[in-house]
């Protein structure tokens, strides 16, 4: 996708807005030190005031606490993080403090940790410092003593080691900084779930509760006639818009009929509200019918609307998979879009395995101007209408998706390939060939013995890691294949 498409699309598709990724940041020194070293306090405090601007910079809110000296000012720095109920925080070892300085931020806040330690530059000029100089590149001192009491303590121990404008650790704290990202989408997230459950399949099926016991989201069931009172509600000037909408983002394949057309940009409308009256962060649905009766006509009119829904950060899956619009929007808050996906067939010849599916598909994930195809029928799916097809952009790309364990315990599943230009289906399908490494039909049966669904997310990119530090901050496991 060209720069310049990117930026139409945003014009036309304002992104939703969310609470910013809430940031806990305290820095401190052994208090010792200061009467010694009267210029050591000074140095190290602006080497805080940098950390802090760095992660303001990540459009992240940051609730700085200020700089702690001893353990009872730790205490009190701890309860004023607990009570802003952060996403992470950050625990900043400018020089060598004591592990009672670090155990009560950890314990009060409830909250994941992170520990940096960035000496002031990348060595020491040894001939010219003296004891106070050194003490301010010796905070990876504490580092391990910190690992020892965390794990005694049975705290999750994260850190990272480097100096000040060390990219590199800059590179690995902005994972933790993304992961918290994602933890904040989903600790505040409304999943939507509407309709029924594709007859059958059992590995789509979800414990309601379980989500929001172990991700913090809230799930709201929705009927159809929720969706059907707002399309009702839609005006001839309203379906006229959201057409010239539509014809501005996708390219018009003949096969599209005007009526089908015309539906599709109405329940897309209705959708929009749909969203806001609900505060929707997510949306899995489904509905059979019969005969053309309205609720099938508005399953199989949803395509277009969820996908434009898809697109500003909303996303959508059909065939009632509330776990994969789940992991389309860790994708989403993790840069990397996330389209509804699953297996199309095996290219042994050329090693790729082709991926794909009807139904909503993420924009920013497409090679090119998306297309709109007419359907007759839809694919083990009843009713007829308008479905999104394109290419998916040439490159690195990750499979992220969200399976569940024996004990009902969700787990994150990832895989990282390439997608490779080639022939593909005109079925009005989002569609990718990628190269895992390996054997096609050896990576489909070790990506199927993980424990993930038959549907997933498909993000641009290569971001197994950056999933892997959000299973962690979430407390789920993580696999890759």
């Amino acid at each position: 996708m060209t720069s310049d498409r990117t930026m139409r699309l945003r014009e036309l598709l304002p992104a939703t807005t969310r609470r910013k990724t809430r940031l806990g940041l305290v820095a401190g020194g052994l208090g010792a030190y200061w009467p010694q070293f009267p210029e050591l306090r000074p140095q190290l405090e602006r080497s805080a005031r940098y950390v802090a601007s760095r992660f303001e910079a990540m459009d992240a809110q940051v609730v700085d606490v200020g700089f702690i000296s001893d353990a009872q000012e730790a205490t009190v720095a701890a309860e004023q993080l607990r009570l802003a109920d952060c996403d992470l925080i950050v625990m900043f070892l400018t020089t060598y403090l004591t592990s009672s300085m670090v155990l009560p931020i950890a314990q009060r806040s409830k909250t994941p940790v992170l520990i940096i330690d960035l000496q002031p530059t990348a060595k020491m000029d040894h001939e010219n410092f003296d004891t106070g100089k050194w003490l301010a590149y010796c905070g990876q001192c504490t580092v391990p003593e910190v690992g020892n009491v965390f794990r005694r303590a049975g705290i999750p121990f994260r850190s990272v080691s480097g100096w000040l404008e060390d990219e590199n650790a800059w590179r690995r704290i902005s994972r933790w900084i993304s992961a918290a990202k994602v933890r904040a989408v989903l600790r505040n997230a409304r999943h939507g779930l509407m309709g029924h459950l594709y007859p059958g399949m059992l590995d789509v099926s979800t414990d309601l509760t379980l989500v929001s016991t172990q991700l913090g989201s809230h799930v709201e069931v929705l009927e159809f006639d929720d969706l059907r009172v707002r399309v009702d509600e839609v005006t001839d000037s309203q379906i006229t818009d959201r057409m010239a909408l539509a014809r501005e983002i996708f390219t018009l394949d003949d096969s599209v009929n005007d009526d089908d057309f015309a539906w599709g940009a109405k329940v897309s409308v209705g959708l929009d509200r749909l969203v806001d009256d609900f505060d929707l962060d997510s949306l899995a649905y489904y509905h059979r019918g019969l005969n053309g009766e309205q609720h099938e006509r508005l399953g199989a009119g949803m395509i277009l609307g969820a996908s434009l829904q898809t697109a500003r950060g909303v996303p959508m899956s059909g065939e009632y998979e509330l776990r994969t619009s789940i992991a389309q929007l860790v994708s989403e808050a993790i840069g990397g879009g996330g389209s509804f996906t699953e297996i199309q067939a095996l290219n042994f010849d050329d090693g790729v395995v082709e991926m794909g599916h009807d139904g909503p598909a993420h924009l920013a994930v497409s090679s090119q101007d998306p297309l709109l195809r007419g359907l007759g029928v839809y694919h083990g799916k009843r009713g007829w209408g308008v479905s999104v097809e394109f290419d998916v952009k040439h490159g690195p790309v990750t499979t992220l998706g969200l399976g569940q364990e024996r004990d009902g315990s969700f787990i994150f599943v990832a895989s990282e390939g390439e997608v490779l230009p080639g022939p593909l289906l005109a079925i009005g399908n989002t569609t990718s060939r990628v190269d895992f490494g390996v054997d096609p039909g050896e990576w489909v049966d070790e990506w199927s013995g993980t424990g993930i669904g038959h549907h997933w997310a498909l993000s641009i990119g290569h971001r197994a890691a950056d999933y892997k530090a959000a299973a962690e901050l979430l407390g789920i496991a993580f696999r890759e294949v």
